[in-house]
């Protein structure tokens, strides 16, 4: 069998303990016997205990904190993030600004001086400018704001990617920038304030609620994707070492409602509710949008094998096991 990249590579992973650190961190060990992983925590305690796991504590935002716990390792993933559904994005929107442009601007730096030579910035898909529909990554166009509900998070994002291209162009630093849809699935956010729209309808239709109620729109659309695909993607990145510097969408690629994500939710859970209410007065974004995902799909021959039903059954699965031990 051909060598891998990633072959007795020490890799470090930032967000080891959210949904999507926690999803690559299995990947990683199922699928590269060899690799080792250097897995960052601050609050939450770990909960994926494996002798090629070591986890190091920290905080991000600071300097010294960085250089100390990335000393050592080949290559790094980015995948932590202060983040939230769209309830807190619109009431307290100012809670995403510094911790991440802090997080990833010292993170980015330290992995320079540290000699990491690979690296995978996780950002997200809100980084384009307001349209509906598909978008491919070359049509993001930085003269025209980002849609208003995302303005702060996104123009961070948009920031990190500047700074990920100079480090590529400045300092040889390998990086590549994601810009990732609605990811779900195991040891997400399930609390109400301030989870994604999946996860809290999952809760929801676990928890038996009825009537059953839905913040916005049965018609809004969007791009969502399970985690272990997610992953997998990010994993096939970091392996492919021809890639020196390059943006990459990661999505499904396929228009979800939430009408859907309700209807499998509520399927998977076995609830069926008198009646469903969905509240046009909360807090919705964008009607509808998804990303063009063909790039990933011919340079690397990527494509979810879950389909969106599938990953909430296995999500639901996961929260009906681990909801009165989880409280994330």
């Amino acid at each position: 069998m051909k060598p891998k990249y990633l072959d007795n590579k020490l890799v470090f992973l930032a967000g080891a303990t959210g949904s999507v650190g926690s999803a690559i961190m299995e990947y990683l060990l199922k699928n590269y016997p060899t690799v080792k992983i250097r897995a960052s925590c601050r609050q939450t305690e770990p909960f994926i205990k494996h002798a090629r796991v070591e986890y190091v504590r920290g905080d991000l935002r600071l300097r010294e904190d960085c250089r100390r716990i990335v000393k050592g390792c080949d290559c790094a993933i980015m995948a932590a993030s202060h983040s939230g559904g769209s309830k807190i994005m619109t009431s307290e929107p100012w809670k995403f600004i510094n911790d991440n442009i802090f997080m990833n601007t010292q993170m980015l730096e330290s992995f320079y001086f540290e000699n990491v030579k690979r690296v995978i910035y996780i950002g997200t898909a809100t980084v384009y400018q307001s349209f509906e529909g598909y978008i491919k990554e070359d049509e993001l166009d930085m003269n025209k704001d980002p849609h208003s509900a995302y303005l702060g998070v996104a123009w961070i994002s948009r920031f990190i990617e500047k700074l990920c291209r100079f480090w590529n162009e400045k300092a040889g630093m390998e990086t590549i920038c994601v810009r990732a849809s609605n990811i779900f699935g195991p040891y997400a956010s399930f609390n109400p304030s301030t989870s994604y729209f999946v996860p809290a309808i999952i809760r929801k239709a676990s928890d038996k609620m009825d009537p059953f109620e839905v913040w916005g729109s049965p018609d809004v659309t969007r791009d969502v994707l399970y985690s272990e695909d997610f992953a997998r993607a990010i994993i096939m990145l970091l392996d492919n070492d021809k890639i020196k510097f390059d943006a990459f969408n990661i999505g499904s690629g396929i228009k979800t409602t939430v009408g859907d994500v309700v209807t499998w939710s509520l399927e998977h859970a076995r609830h069926k509710p008198s009646k469903i209410n969905y509240d046009l007065s909360k807090p919705t974004t964008i009607k509808f949008r998804a990303l063009d995902i063909s790039k990933i799909k011919k340079i690397l021959n990527w494509q979810p094998e879950y389909t969106i039903s599938q990953g909430i059954k296995k999500t639901v699965d996961w929260w009906m096991e681990n909801k009165s031990s989880w409280s994330k």
